[in-house]
């Protein structure tokens, strides 16, 4: 039975209560994992990769699907594809393709999303406003710290090549957050109460495939270990340098 909603609570608002918990904890492996990647290319091209492929699949759904309140959210300049394509030629060559094969988790996320456009559409639509919009929020914070990291200024503009996947054109971040905030708000206003519980419990799902694509990120570990190492071995020079310059100054 579905449960009656308050309508005056706009759908998104109502989604990201629905999600609180397991939207935090993708927030947190996020932080984990790709976070430490802004400062390693293999680590950054991999979480390229994972995503690569969810996001190519809903982008063949919206073109192969003739459910129009999945166009809706199709808005211009939002699709990542070949984006994603640019970015992986730069850090893996432009022959990456032909020795790549989609790690098991993703096949399966990707296999999922399949299901659902032949046996129930609307449900990608929950995929489509989180995946879209986590790109232009946390996406566009791990572009910042990435071009940090990477000693970049942003005065360059070749300062952000490997980074066309989070470039936004034609409208800033948050006008298009805002614009796919607006849309989803009104697709939600053409559903029953059924699609709308529908709606939020694939939100729950579509934040599980995320963190197990995530969790599949390899590497990140040893990038810790290191910067452990180096941080360690700067503390130990360092207290040597001003023990002996205490002991030659005689301070």
């Amino acid at each position: 039975m579905a449960t009656k909603r308050n309508n005056d609570v706009p759908f998104t608002k109502q989604m990201r209560i629905a999600t609180r918990d397991v939207h935090s904890l993708s927030d947190a492996l996020i932080n984990a994992k790709l976070a430490i990647a802004c400062g390693n290319d293999e680590i950054w091209a991999q979480g390229l990769l994972v995503f690569y492929e969810v996001f190519k699949q809903l982008e063949q759904s919206m073109d192969r699907n003739p459910n129009f309140l999945l166009a809706q959210l199709d808005l211009p300049g939002i699709r990542r594809t070949e984006l994603f394509e640019k970015d992986l030629a730069y850090y893996l060559g432009k022959d990456w393709k032909m020795s790549y094969t989609p790690r098991s988790s993703v096949k399966e996320y990707t296999n999922y999303l399949q299901h659902l456009e032949e046996t129930d559409s609307l449900r990608l639509v929950a995929y489509v406003y989180h995946l879209y919009m986590g790109l232009l929020s946390g996406g566009q914070i791990l572009r910042k710290k990435r071009v940090l990291a990477s000693s970049l200024t942003f005065s360059s503009k070749l300062s952000y090549e490997g980074l066309a996947v989070t470039e936004i054109t034609g409208a800033t971040v948050a006008e298009m957050k805002r614009e796919l905030a607006d849309h989803m708000n009104t697709v939600a206003g053409q559903l029953t109460e059924q699609q709308k519980e529908a709606l939020i419990a694939e939100s729950r799902v579509v934040f599980e495939m995320n963190n197990r694509i995530i969790r599949s990120i390899e590497g990140t570990t040893t990038v810790m270990i290191r910067k452990v190492i180096k941080f360690s071995l700067g503390l130990i020079l360092f207290a040597t340098l001003a023990y002996y310059s205490k002991k030659f100054f005689h301070w």
